[in-house]
C-alpha cells in the first residue's frame, strides 16, 4: 500500500515530457523554442524514424546565440544541459544535406523544475521522501523514453524487413521469367536444329 502511494505521488511529480513527430523536407530545417530560467535542467532526446540514411543535423542555441550543442548526421541521441541564463533556447533539426529525401524525426524536450532560491523550503529540500519521489520520477521518465525509443527502432526495422522481402520476391519473379524465356528459346532452337527440310 505504501509503495503504491509512493508510485502515485511520483507520477504526480513527473515533469511534463511530450514526444513529437516532425516531417523535415529535403534542404529544410525545423526549429523549436522554450523559455526557461537560469539553472533549469533541459534534456533533448531525438530519433530519426524514417527517411534516407536515418540521419539529421542537430543544433541547440542559447539566448545569447551561442551554440550549446551541434551534431552532424546523427541518427539518435540525448543531450542534457543546464540553462546558463534566462531566455529562449532554440533547438533545430536540419535536413539541408539531403537533396531529395525528407526525414521524419521523433523528439522530446524534458524541462526540469527551476532551481529554488536559497533559504526557501530548506526543510522540504532535505526531506528524504521528497528526494525519493524526484528520483522515482526521473527513473520513470527514463523508462518511458526507453520504451518510445524501442518502439521507433522496431518500426524502422520492420520497414527495412518489409522492403527487403519485397525486393526478394520481385527478384525471384524476375529470375523465373528469365528461366522460362531461356527454356522456350532452347526448345525452339533444338526444334529448328533437328527439323528435316523436305526436298522438292
Amino acid at each position: 500500500m505504501a509503495l503504491t502511494g509512493l508510485l502515485l505521488i511520483g507520477c504526480a511529480f513527473i515533469p511534463q515530457a511530450f514526444s513529437y513527430f516532425v516531417n523535415i523536407d529535403a534542404h529544410g530545417e525545423e526549429c523549436f523554442h522554450d523559455r526557461v530560467s537560469p539553472g533549469t535542467k533541459m534534456a533533448l532526446m531525438f530519433e530519426v524514424a524514417d527517411g534516407g540514411f536515418l540521419d539529421i543535423d542537430v543544433k541547440i542555441v542559447g539566448p545569447d546565440q551561442k551554440v550549446i550543442y551541434s551534431g552532424d548526421r546523427e541518427s539518435n541521441g540525448k543531450y542534457t544541459f543546464a540553462a546558463h541564463m534566462d531566455g529562449v533556447y532554440t533547438y533545430c533539426f536540419s535536413n539541408k544535406m539531403s537533396t531529395m529525401t525528407p526525414k521524419i524525426v521523433k523528439f522530446g524536450m524534458d524541462i526540469g523544475e527551476a532551481p529554488k532560491e536559497a533559504g526557501k523550503d530548506d526543510d522540504a529540500e532535505h526531506d528524504k521522501l521528497n528526494g525519493m519521489i524526484h528520483q522515482l520520477s526521473s527513473t520513470l521518465i527514463g523508462v518511458k523514453h526507453e520504451q518510445e525509443y524501442m518502439e521507433v527502432r522496431d518500426r524502422v526495422h520492420r520497414a527495412i524487413n518489409d522492403s527487403t522481402n519485397s525486393r526478394v520476391v520481385w527478384w525471384a519473379f524476375f529470375e523465373c521469367l528469365i528461366l522460362v524465356a531461356m527454356t522456350l528459346g532452347q526448345v525452339y532452337y533444338l526444334k529448328r536444329f533437328f527439323e528435316v527440310k523436305r526436298v522438292v
